[in-house]
């Protein structure tokens, strides 16, 4: 359940979280990080050339996808990743899927393109993005990610994003991703098996 101060993007009456409320709320929660200013990154190509952050641990690429229902998700994936978008759309059953606007990203997740992380799930306060993540990015000890712009990253823990998540109210669809970018969801309890 998404207990942030913010009431964020899907209450129209306030304003999203910002990334100094993002970096209070971190704090809050307990969890550990640590956060570089840097030039704007727009793209996977900008991060790795302008990457300001230890080289270890998992870097992203954000997909904000959308159906024809009007279905959005979220979809965390390690950032050199090869997507098959019809592949990714089938194994959430989703139909078909295209990128959602940006007024419709501004809306829900209260980030603009370049900014866009699962840090941002703390302005869904009405849950109506779906979250679904790469289990290759579960592997590393941190990840790196945008606090809710694009000029900073910030590092933590896997198992504090995954917290935050939690808080949020967003649990983790489990992706596995082949060479090619054909996608299968996994459950959870099949990845402890391995």
């Amino acid at each position: 359940m998404n207990k942030t101060p913010s009431p964020g993007a899907t209450d129209k009456t306030q304003a999203p979280c910002t990334h100094d409320e993002l970096i209070r709320l971190l704090k809050k929660l307990g969890i550990t990080h640590s956060t570089v200013s840097h030039e704007p990154m727009f793209t996977v190509t900008d991060s790795k050339k302008l990457r300001a952050t230890d080289p270890s641990g998992g870097y992203t690429k954000n997909l904000f996808l959308r159906n024809k229902k009007g279905l959005m998700w979220l979809v965390t994936c390690n950032e050199d990743r090869q997507i098959d978008l019809r592949s990714l759309a089938q194994a959430l059953a989703a139909g078909r899927f295209s990128f959602g606007s940006v007024q419709r990203l501004v809306r829900y997740l209260g980030v603009t393109p370049g900014a866009v992380s699962p840090l941002a799930l703390v302005n869904d306060t009405g849950s109506a993005v779906r979250f679904a993540i790469d289990v290759a990015l579960l592997n590393h000890k941190v990840i790196h990610l945008h606090p809710l712009d694009n000029c900073h990253t910030t590092t933590l823990s896997v198992e504090s994003l995954l917290q935050f998540i939690e808080h949020t109210g967003h649990p983790p669809v489990q992706l596995q991703f082949d060479n090619q970018g054909t996608v299968r969801r996994i459950d959870p309890d099949d990845r402890l098996e391995h």
